[in-house]
Formats: C-alpha cells, structure tokens, sequence
C-alpha cells in the first residue's frame, strides 16, 4: 500500500494582506516516491500551495489556515520552517533569492552549519549533494559567477544534502535557455529514479517538463484543485485551454489536423504519441498541404544599427564579439542564444548603461554612441529580465506611474495611462496592492508595464515570458503587437522557443558573444548545427513533421504558426 507523505483535508489558507482566502477546501494527497507536477494559470494559488508544503506559508508570509495539512504523518501547524526544511528540500524559481553563501560549496552547506554538523561530515555531505547534480567542479567559484543552469544545480544542491525526503521545485525552468531547462529536467528525473524521493514540480512550461515523465498533473485554478489525473487523460480533455494553460504544440497541430486524441495514443509527448493508427500521419500530411505558405517579411526601412561592436568586463575577454546587426522599423526581432552568450549585455550597450570598446551604434541614421543613458531613454525603453532589478515603489500604481511623474505628465493624464496600461497587463485588480505582494509573474509584468506606460518608439524586453501564464502571455503579446501595429519596434530577448516562433519576424542568434545565424525563426530552430552551438531546442512542431516525412520541417512550423494565430 502507497503511503501518504503530504495530506491537504479541506484546507484553505488567507494572506494577512488580502480580503479573500488564496486556497480553497484543497482535498489533495501526495505518495512517497511519486513525480507530480502543478500548473495552473498566475495567481491560481499554485505557489501558495507550495508555500503551505514548505512552511513559507505562514512562516514567512503570515496568513490564517484551516482545515489540516500533514507532512509525513505530522500535523504542519506544529511544524517550525527549520524543521519542515529537513523534511521538504525547495528549490525556487530565482536562485540568486536563494543564495547566502560566498562561494558554492559555502552556499550548500548553510544548512548543515545551522545543524551544527561536524566540518569533516559537512566536507562529505556537501561534495556527495554537488556530485548527484554534476556541480563539483565549481564548489569553490562564486555562485553570482555561474550560468543560470550552474545556479540552479547549485540551489538543488542545496536542498538535497540535508537529506530531505520530499524535493519541491517552484519554476525551476523560469530563468533558463532550453538547453539548460532541459537538461534540468533530465536532472529532476534522474534524482528521482536514482532516489526514490518524492518530486512536487510547479510550473508554467509544460512540454518541456513532459520530455520526461510524471506520475499525476494537478491542476490549479482559482485556488482550487480544477483536476489532479495522469498526463495523457489531462491532455485529452481540453481542460488545458479552457483553464488558459498552453497545451504542447504538436498536440495543437494534431487538433488542427483534425486526428481524434485519446489517451491510449500517448499524447504526452511527440516521441511517445501514436501517429500511424487512425491515419494520424496522413491527416498531418493533408492538413500541411491545405495550408498557405508562410509570407515572407518584407524588406523595412533600417532604425537601429548596430556595426562591429565589441564590448568586455575585461578588456582581453570580450562579453560581445565583433556584433554587427540591423533592426528594421516597426519590425519584431528576437535575440537569442544560451545563458552568457552575450544577449543582455547588447541591449544594455544599445542603452548607454555600457560603452562599447569599439563599434558604432546608430538610431535612425545618427550615431547615438556617445548619447547618455536618459537621453536614449525618450526613445528606447528596457524592461530588465529580473523584476526585483527594476522595483523601486512600495506600490504597484506608483512604481508604474514614475516614469510618467519623472517626465512632469499632469496627474490626470497619468492615472488614465496606468490604469490602461495595467489593465491589458492584467494587473489593474492589484492597483493598489503593494509589489511585495505579487508573485513572480506579476512583478514581471508590473516592470513591463513601468516601461509600456511611457510609450518608447523601440521596447527591448529582456526575457518578457519568463513566469508568464499562457493568458497572459497572450494578453502581452496582443498588447505588444497592437504597440508594434502603431509602429513601435520591439526587440525581444528571449529564451521562449514558442515566442520566437510565434512572434518574431526575425530571428539573430548568439554563441560565445557571436553572430551565428540570421534568418526566420522557424529555419533557425531546424539547423541542428545553430541549435545545439547556441544551446536553443528544435520544437515538437519540427519533430513531428520529422516524424510524419514533412520537408522542409520549418515549412511545416511556419503553416502552423499561421494557423494558429488565425491569418489563413
């Protein structure tokens, strides 16, 4: 018999701050040893469910709890935060949140020095937890130092070597290029078979955590549990979207193609889906062909450009390497490339915040390179990768409404422009809520909107996704095309495969703070050759026209990106 080592009974859980409970009447058990992942749309209540398994809630946020929640037989009430840490190991979606020690291998062992481990058992512990997760080699470098992957290896480790039983991701793909992602769920899988621990995943990227299985999806919605079932019944109930969580793609192109989807198919994912029985593969075939062919962009008029700059920390170590490149007016460009490939570093020298060593950077024809920092500021607006970077208000209204009181607007005609700008963010309900307040997500789209409000002629977004639900996400993007509609130019920095896809016209792609490829987003992601130097991963839309005999693959993305934006 499979025993029980989290028990939610009825249980419902209100934050001091707000007027209504987060968690509703959660009736949910969890079994040794079993991998279950957790979605649900932002502000669902999934996190708060996994800060009521860790203690965070209301340890660390305050709120008021009823109904009963155990954690291995004991009563959570009775449990302090340091000793449900033995039991539940949590590794969250910001690692640099996370870290409180000078270099790596002092970042492990925090805990085992607030246990008072003896320094030759710490020794062990701390170089057996790096070894299980491939870290060894850089326990002693500074864990600022390290790559988004290396960091999160890092706080892994940090939650196995107290030995705890229960591991609990929250976001654990949130600030990761698809190659780390995904060999951070291969990392997650493994530790479970070779473990036998029980794995508790929330997150918003749903294919990429069915490249490996799970035992049960939970659903969260609306503080309430919406379905709790395996994977390939989950995926064939179109739950998925009615709840506004992004299905995986080559079940979407399965749907457009008409194939009838049930779970003795194994639609989990497109290596395991049944394509030949049913004429499912004939279907694809007949559907690729009924549909247009992607339009090819059209040639636009040059306003950033960007010739043979170079820029490094270190004058021997260039971060950007001989980068030359061309933004077109009103286009939508999509950087891209692995963690330090030199991508943020590009759109801080576009900004001024640093001075290339050599090259030139010209906007609209004129050579802004010696510009400062507020004078590029009228004309482009940054919008950083990590909230917490950009936050300076206690509260959401007035940290969307600086920019605006900076510049002398009439209160007025600011209050009118946040409140719109917030409403197509989504956040107009959290108006006057204070920022610590809002999850990760929400903070994200609060320093978008910080920049949306003041209107720029070009908008870089650093990683604009990361912690976004599929709504809105949607919403964003609507937003930002009817921005880009009116003429802005964006420049979007991303890790987002399906943002690329989807949204971007053009596609430049870095490696090692190089140039490597240039071209439409769907040819780029078919180059095995690009996508492995830049650490990028083809689609399931490519592996599936693979699979069926379509070439060229990209054709077959691009007629589905087409379709799926409602432009046949």
């Amino acid at each position: 018999m499979r025993k029980p080592v989290i028990e939610f009974d009825r249980f419902t859980f209100q934050y001091r701050a707000q007027s209504e409970p987060t968690l509703h009447g959660i009736d949910l058990t969890i079994f040794e040893g079993e991998k279950v992942l957790v979605v649900g749309p932002s502000g669902s209540g999934k996190s708060t469910l996994a800060h009521c398994i860790n203690g965070l809630a209301p340890h660390f946020y305050p709120g008021e709890r009823s109904g009963s929640l155990k954690i291995m037989g004991e009563d959570a009430s009775a449990l302090g935060i340091a000793e449900l840490s033995d039991t539940v190991g949590t590794v969250m979606q910001d690692p640099d949140g996370q870290f409180v020690g000078l270099t790596v291998a002092e970042d492990i062992a925090f805990k085992l020095e607030n246990d008072g481990v003896s320094r030759e058992e710490m020794i062990r512990r701390v170089r057996a937890a790096a070894e299980e997760v491939e870290a060894e080699a850089y326990l002693n470098a500074s864990p600022q130092e390290l790559s988004g992957g290396q960091k999160q290896k890092t706080t892994l480790a940090g939650g196995l070597v107290g030995g705890a039983p229960i591991l609990l991701f929250d976001e654990p793909l949130a600030s990761l290029d698809p190659y780390a992602g995904r060999a951070t769920v291969e990392l997650i899988d493994r530790l479970h078979r070779d473990s036998g621990r029980t794995i508790i995943i929330v997150e918003h990227r749903l294919e990429e955590m069915l490249h490996r299985p799970v035992d049960r999806i939970i659903v969260i919605d609306e503080g309430r549990i919406a379905a709790d079932l395996p994977p390939d019944e989950l995926l064939c109930s179109g739950l998925l979207r009615e709840k506004g969580i992004r299905e995986p793609l080559h079940l979407a192109a399965l749907r457009y193609a008409g194939c009838a989807l049930s779970p003795e198919i194994r639609p989990r994912s497109v290596e395991t889906v049944d394509l030949e029985k049913g004429g499912r593969a004939e279907q694809l075939r007949r559907w690729h062909d009924a549909n247009a062919p992607a339009l090819r962009p059209t040639d636009r008029e040059p306003l950033l450009e960007i010739e043979r700059l170079t820029f490094g920390y270190d004058s021997a170590d260039p971060v950007v390497n001989d980068v030359s490149l061309t933004v077109g007016r009103g286009e939508i460009l999509c950087i891209a490339g692995r963690n330090g490939a030199g991508k943020s570093t590009i759109s801080r020298l576009i900004c001024g915040f640093h001075r290339p060593q050599s090259g030139t950077i010209r906007l609209g024809g004129r050579d802004i390179t010696r510009d400062t920092i507020r004078e590029r500021a009228e004309t482009i607006g940054f919008v950083m990768q990590n909230p917490n970077h950009m936050i300076s208000k206690p509260l959401l209204y007035d940290e969307v409404a600086l920019g605006l009181v900076n510049r002398g607007v009439p209160e007025a005609d600011i209050q009118d422009r946040v409140h719109e700008t917030l409403r197509v963010c989504g956040l107009y309900p959290f108006r006057s809520w204070p920022i610590s307040a809002l999850s990760y997500g929400q903070k994200k789209r609060a320093t978008i909107a910080s920049i949306l409000v003041l209107r720029p002629d070009i908008l870089i977004l650093d990683e604009p996704t990361a912690g976004q639900d599929f709504r809105h996400y949607n919403e964003m993007m609507n937003f930002l095309l009817k921005l880009n509609a009116d003429g802005m130019t964006l420049i979007l920095i991303t890790h987002d495969m399906h943002l690329m896809l989807e949204y971007g016209q053009r596609a430049v792609i870095l490696s090692e703070g190089r140039k490597i490829a240039e071209d439409a987003p769907a040819r780029i992601l078919g180059n095995a050759e690009w996508t492995e130097e830049a650490h990028l991963q083809e689609t399931s839309l490519h592996r599936l026209a693979r699979r069926v005999g379509i070439s060229p693959e990209d054709e077959f993305v691009s007629r589905f990106i087409r379709a799926d934006r409602g432009m046949n």
